[in-house]
Formats: C-alpha cells, sequence, structure tokens
C-alpha cells in the first residue's frame, strides 16, 4: 500500500516541484519590472510616495474577478498582498504605525494591509500612532475606528476631527478573543486586563464565568498579554498571536459575546488617494442647532443619489449639547455625483472636513 501511494504522489510532487520554479521566476520578472517602474519615475523626477492605495486595489479586484478557482479569493488577497508588499519595498520600505506592543490586533490589520515587508513602528497609544505619521516618523499609521458589537472607538474619532493626515485605506478584522495566562488554569489569578473595547466586548462571557475577579484596564490587548507573561496573577484578553509571542497559555477561547465581532481599522497618512473604481469617502460635519438641520445636511447626498454607509454622532465637547457626525459615503470626491453632493452639502453646514477618500475594502 505505501508502495503504491509513493508511486501516485511522486508525479504530483514534481509537477508542483515545477509549477514552484516557474512561480519563482515570474516572481522575480515581477520585482524587475517594479524596479523598472521606480527607475523610469527617477528619470522622469516624479516625487510622489510608494504607496498606492488604489494601484493596489486595483490589482486585487482584477486578480479576484477573473479567477476561476479553486484558489479562493480571500488567498488571492493573501498571497498578492505579499507579493505586492515585496515588490514595494525593492523601491522603498514603509513603516506602519499602530498600537503595540506584538500580537495587537492592529498588528494583524497592518499586516493584512500592507504585508510583512514593512517596517512596524509600535506605539503606545492611538496619539502616538498619529503624531508619528504627522511627524514625518512613519509612512502611514492605521488605527481601529469602530467595533461592531461597541460601536465606534472614541480617542480614534477625536484625533481624526484635528489630524492634517488623509484617511487612505480601510480594513476590517475578525476579532477572536482568548483568555491567556500562564497556565492553563486560572489558579492564582486575580484580575483580568484587556483593552476597555475589548472588556466591553466579553463582558457577558467574564461576567458568568469569572463574576469575582477585577477586570482591568491595559493600553493594548497585547499590553495585558505582555503583563500578563510577567505576573502570574494576571489572565489577559489578547489574541492567539500574543499568546505565541509573549509564552502564554489559552486558557478559553472565543470569548467575546457576539461571534461575529468585527472591528475596522482606517489606515492614515499624508497623502491624497486617487479613485479606484470603488472607494468610500469619509467626513465629518456639524451642524447649526436648528430644527431640521440634521435633514438639511443629508439632503444634498439623497439629491445626487450618494448612498451613505455610516452616520455616527460625537459630542462636541462645548456643554452646548451640540454634536460632531462622522459619515461614510459609497464614492470618491471626484466622482460627479459626490462631488457636487458636497459642494452643496458644504454650503450648508456649520463645519465641514473630508477626511479622505479610499479604495473600499
Amino acid at each position: 500500500m505505501a508502495d503504491i501511494l509513493l508511486h501516485r504522489l511522486k508525479p504530483l510532487r514534481e509537477r508542483i516541484d515545477e509549477i514552484d520554479t516557474q512561480l519563482l521566476e515570474l516572481l522575480n520578472e515581477r520585482a524587475k519590472i517594479a524596479q523598472e517602474v521606480g527607475k523610469v519615475k527617477e528619470e522622469f523626477d516624479v516625487e510622489g510616495p510608494v504607496l498606492k492605495p488604489e494601484r493596489e486595489a486595483q490589482i486585487l479586484r482584477r486578480l479576484q474577478s477573473s479567477n476561476k478557482g479553486p484558489f479562493t479569493d480571500n488567498a488571492i488577497a493573501a498571497v498578492w498582498s505579499e507579493i505586492i508588499s515585496t515588490c514595494r519595498g525593492l523601491e522603498e520600505v514603509i513603516s506602519v504605525s499602530y498600537l503595540g506592543p506584538q500580537g495587537s490586533f492592529s498588528e494583524q490589520a497592518a499586516y493584512d494591509q500592507f504585508g510583512h515587508y514593512i517596517n512596524p513602528v509600535r506605539c503606545d497609544s492611538f496619539d502616538e500612532v498619529f503624531r508619528t505619521v504627522e511627524a514625518g516618523q512613519s509612512t502611514v499609521g492605521i488605527v481601529p475606528v469602530e467595533n461592531s458589537t461597541e460601536g465606534g472607538v472614541n480617542r480614534t474619532l477625536d484625533l481624526l476631527l484635528n489630524t492634517p493626515l488623509k484617511v487612505i485605506g480601510e480594513r476590517s478584522v475578525k476579532i477572536e478573543h482568548e483568555l491567556l495566562a500562564q497556565n492553563k488554569t486560572m489558579e492564582g489569578v486575580k484580575r483580568i486586563m484587556g483593552h476597555p473595547q475589548a472588556l466591553a466586548q466579553c463582558q457577558g462571557w467574564l461576567l458568568k464565568h469569572y463574576p469575582n475577579l477585577s477586570f482591568d484596564a491595559a493600553s493594548s490587548n497585547a499590553e495585558a498579554a505582555r503583563i500578563a507573561s510577567g505576573d502570574s496573577t494576571v489572565a489577559a484578553i489578547s489574541s492567539a498571536a500574543a499568546a505565541k509571542i509573549w509564552g502564554l497559555k489559552v486558557v478559553a477561547s472565543g470569548i467575546q459575546d457576539h461571534p461575529q465581532n468585527r472591528t475596522r481599522f482606517l489606515v492614515v497618512g499624508d497623502m491624497e488617494t486617487p479613485p479606484s473604481g470603488s472607494d468610500k469617502t469619509s467626513l465629518i460635519l456639524a451642524v447649526p442647532n436648528r430644527a431640521g438641520a440634521v435633514y438639511e445636511m443629508l439632503s444634498p447626498l439623497a439629491n445626487y443619489g450618494v448612498s451613505m454607509s455610516r452616520l455616527e454622532s460625537r459630542p462636541a465637547r462645548t456643554g452646548q449639547w451640540e454634536y460632531y457626525f462622522y459619515v461614510d459615503l459609497l464614492g470618491h470626491v471626484q466622482d460627479t455625483n459626490v462631488s457636487k453632493a458636497l459642494t452643496e452639502l458644504k454650503s450648508q453646514v456649520a463645519f465641514y472636513k473630508v477626511l479622505g477618500s479610499y479604495p473600499r475594502q
């Protein structure tokens, strides 16, 4: 039986080896062409970032639309993101700021979005993410903006209000929380740590299983895992990746209260993103404090057939019960209908800021 099995497998494995060799040759050819692109831009003194979100999105969409399987669209995105990352890195390795330390969901979002051929800049806070990009210490930053169960990430929303940076991309990440500790049991554990959003996302499960323990906030889930790695009285809400990085054991898996828990991240950078063919535009608006103002704010969108995918309010902190509205639209600011709608909208609001247009995930 073993001899027959090996006889059947041998030609298949040999064919795989042949294909792998062909793939390697084609990948090297692609890399050389990518280098030629950089030389042409240098020859014509074309300045600009090596990162092209609209072009990268178009490449993935084209491949996915022509895909006949069995390779899945998600697999195409994963593989070609790394190919694009590596080819981009031959011209320039971009720096990406995100909330750390190692093993955070923000790190996962960064690698999902830009591949692994990047210079990771792990920050202690969302403020530092914005600050490093604004100061030119990083090419881009990636921050969570909303969760499917807990809503908006307030600190990110506040930072978007004042930053000169533009939103140039988005990434949705499925969030699966693990309870981690130095041992597979909770013996000796006195408190459970996690980011406030994670604690809220797991509140029901935590109260059911460990109602007598204290629940304490950490700057990030990965930071909670780091603390737990050095303190046997602490358990952490974090990721499976963080468990491996910090040498922790998984006490319980999938402890989030909602199984379809997802977090949406935004990429911020000092650049404008041209249309990709399927885009979103994010805005911050405020309206005069009078009857019908919100209706009037939204009416230009309806008049020009612009779809709105998100509307969220945030107190303006003036003490007058005024609000900023965070709005996501389908389309790019250069699209004719979006441009006309925004021109009309701008004329009738008290505050208007376009955060950016970017490829829709």
